[in-house]
């Protein structure tokens, strides 16, 4: 698109910098109203002394001013505040006020031109203005997937892809990365962030894998702390403050063979088990909106889910914010295309509060007030929807400060923000293979790198980078792995680079392959045959084999992949995931001026026959979950060693209530080896005080006399941990369950 024409002289105030009372926007338009003249776009030198309406008021409470603001729309304005449309489907870009749209979003490929921060934030607030000429002065909301840092935007800082975020296993950095990732999104202007992916990803072959934090639902929720990094501990409250958007509601990494938009066939128990906790602790974290999924639970989509939308997020769980559908997925509500009014009043009663449209927006509000009219959607439902979106706006400081905050313009892409990012990737490197202790690597060798992935900062940043499935190639500014190897050594005319490692002799103290996956995402990243290498990666590793020098492989994917055959290959095996635009981040590991501490957040498959594959299944994996090494431990090469002769074995048992009810409850159970060695099976028992199991998973049990006996197999290594998960009939009770080596 052509650049938005420039801002005014004298411009409105900006959003979140101006902390007083003053009536900038909200006091024009309630002027207008009362006047009935035409409005033109607010300006600081255009404020007159006016009666200011209940609503415009900042020192009234948020609830009374939406109940004000409320009691003063027309069925047109609360239809408009629930349509969301692309940015680029706005022709003219008049229609914002002339249909009372109440938010925008960038998708995926979106994009303005040129493609830097100021003409984001000229853009945003050229839209707000016209969003601003609505007889009421409603500001828009704008929304955009920074789900790795601010990445639509060309320059802007990239973080590690949630997956490597998860192997940090650290939730205060993860919040600092949302700090971050919150001032590059306030510094163009938009208000909120579709992120994070709370999703708990059960099938690796699944394409949105890298955008799980992790296999167990301890881990999406410990990662939470990244909301708190978005929206601050009060929304609004801060200056960068940005609406979080928990995602996808619910099950979407549980499918059926890791299909996207799947089906998850699960009970209940499962269900709130695995997928629900994330959730929740967002709800507690005063996440402001939830995304639904795609997917379907056992045969029901999501955006028709009434029982699990309305029932258990906004009853059960409280949550008060509100719910936005994804991209035209009530399109996918009868299997047809093209919306109807049939699938919006089933997805608005439902509990759908925001419909990302996105583009036929006329033809989506005749048909939401044909169904209004005719009284198959309820006046009470659309104010409903409309509290939760106005209420979240206000919370935001829209109404006082709806234009762009300059002074964090400049912190998109900024030194500080990089090397939080290069922190973040080195706590992401899971060293998984050290044979003879080849890494770290000497400063002073005489080192070859090879890979598809070595020199490419598009490979390495993954999907979802300056394009929805992001591509190979300078896509934008960063550091590769390659260069980052270059700045770390103390010659870099000692480092030799070819793609293909041709040219590569006995002469050489090691060779670095940075090898993996090209950028993918939803639907195109599903992969449900072969999940190994592609032939131009083996092919350089055979001719890095043939010369004879220790191969040390960076792994650059977005999960774990088909290597076992070609382990025994290499002395070393470290899994960078897809570490966003510090590629300095690897090479801090590499050289040891960083020991790895990243932990797998994901079961590593022996073969991708095994998916799905996840801790506690009883599956043997090639590396378990939680594995990783560290330098200057001299662990065996050997990926699953054998135990020593006589290794001091132990383990302890955790017993948590997740859930009652009337009647019932649903636990969790976490097994820790506390021993020097491996646990190879053990068993877990407690008096059951007279409750009854109806379920369990991720392990066997039987009950005699009112005692429960839960048994696991796998080896669990020294300081690892699984879980398991029940539930029953009766009170939980306070058990105190008792864990034996097997």
């Amino acid at each position: 698109m052509t650049p938005p024409p420039p801002a005014t002289a004298v411009p409105p105030p900006a959003r979140r910098s101006v902390r007083r009372p003053a009536f900038v926007a909200a006091l024009c338009a309630a002027a207008l109203v009362v006047t009935g003249l035409a409005a033109a776009p607010p300006e600081r030198d255009t404020v007159r002394a006016a009666a200011v309406l209940p609503y415009q008021d900042p020192a009234l409470p948020v609830p009374q001013r939406v109940e004000d603001l409320l009691g003063r729309m027309t069925l047109d304005d609360k239809l408009g505040q629930m349509t969301q449309i692309e940015k680029d489907a706005l022709v003219p870009r008049s229609d914002l006020a002339t249909y009372r749209i109440g938010s925008v979003l960038s998708g995926g490929d979106s994009t303005v031109s040129p493609n830097n921060a100021q003409a984001w934030a000229d853009t945003y607030d050229a839209l707000q203005r016209t969003a601003l000429t609505t007889p009421l002065g409603i500001p828009m909301i704008y929304g955009i997937d920074a789900v790795h840092g601010h990445n639509a935007v060309r320059g802007a800082t990239l973080f590690p892809h949630n997956i490597g975020l998860g192997a940090t296993r650290d939730p205060a950095l993860v919040q600092r990365v949302g700090r971050a990732v919150a001032e590059e999104v306030a510094g163009t202007g938009i208000d909120w962030s579709f992120a994070p992916c709370l999703c708990v990803a059960r099938n690796d072959r699944w394409g949105r894998t890298y955008e799980s934090f992790g296999e167990t639902p301890e881990l999406p929720t410990a990662m939470t702390s990244f909301i708190t990094g978005l929206q601050g501990t009060t929304l609004g409250g801060d200056p960068a403050s940005v609406l979080a958007t928990a995602k996808h509601y619910l099950g979407d990494g549980g499918t059926t063979g890791g299909v996207d938009q799947g089906n998850t066939q699960l009970t209940e128990a499962e269900l709130r088990a695995i997928h629900l906790p994330p959730f929740r602790e967002a709800v507690k974290r005063g996440v402001g909106s939830v995304m639904l999924s795609y997917s379907s639970w056992n045969g029901v989509r999501s955006h028709a889910h009434k029982y699990l939308v309305t029932d258990v997020l906004k009853g059960e769980l409280g949550f008060t914010g509100f719910v936005v559908s994804d991209w035209a997925a009530i399109d996918q509500l009868d299997g047809q295309s093209g919306f109807t009014g049939a699938e919006i009043a089933t997805a608005v009663n439902a509990g759908v509060d925001m419909v990302m449209v996105p583009h036929d927006y006329k033809k989506f509000l005749s048909l939401l007030r044909g169904e209004v009219t005719a009284g198959r959607i309820s006046q009470a439902r659309i104010d409903d929807a409309n509290r939760r979106v106005l209420t979240k706006k206000f919370q935001l400081g829209l109404f006082e400060r709806p234009l762009t905050d300059r002074a964090y313009t400049a912190t998109v892409g900024s030194a500080a923000h990089r090397a939080l990012a290069r922190q973040a990737v080195r706590a992401s490197q899971v060293l998984l293979k050290n044979d003879g202790d080849v890494l770290p690597l000497p400063k002073t060798g005489r080192l070859f790198v090879a890979g598809k992935s070595a020199d490419d900062i598009g490979n390495q940043s993954g999907g979802w980078t300056v394009g929805w499935q992001g591509r190979s190639g300078p896509v934008t500014e960063g550091t590769t792995v390659l260069q980052g190897i270059r700045a770390a050594v103390a010659d870099p005319s000692r480092v030799t680079y070819d793609r293909y490692g041709n040219g590569i002799d006995g002469g050489y103290t090691a060779a670095v392959a940075v090898v993996g996956e090209t950028p993918y995402a939803e639907m195109r990243g599903d992969r449900p045959d072969g999940m190994g290498l592609d032939q131009e990666d083996l092919q350089t590793l055979a001719r890095l084999k043939a010369s004879g020098v220790p191969v040390v492989v960076v792994l650059v994917s977005g999960r774990p992949l088909d290597i076992a055959a070609h382990l025994p290959d290499w002395k070393a095996l470290l899994a960078a995931w897809l570490p966003g635009t510090e590629g300095g981040g690897v090479a801090d590991v590499l050289f040891g001026d960083h020991a790895p501490t990243g932990k797998l957040p994901m079961t590593w498959m022996r073969s991708a026959s095994q998916q799905p594959i996840n801790d506690g299944d009883g599956k043997s994996p090639l590396f378990p979950y939680g594995h990783g090494l560290t330098y200057g431990t001299d662990p065996d090469p050997d990926p699953e060693p054998d135990p020593d002769p006589s290794p001091a074995a132990a383990c302890t048992a955790t017993h948590k209530l997740v859930n009652s009810w009337p009647g019932g409850h649903q636990a969790e159970v976490t097994v820790k080896n506390t021993g020097t060695g491996p646990v190879t099976g053990w068993t877990v028992d407690w008096d059951l005080g007279g409750a009854t199991v109806t379920s369990l998973w991720n392990g066997t049990h039987t009950v005699t006399n009112g005692r429960i006996t839960v048994r696991g197999t796998g080896t669990l290594a020294a300081g690892a941990t699984t879980s398991f998960g029940y539930t029953a009939n009766g009170s939980a009770g306070t058990p105190a369950p008792r864990c034996t080596p097997a």
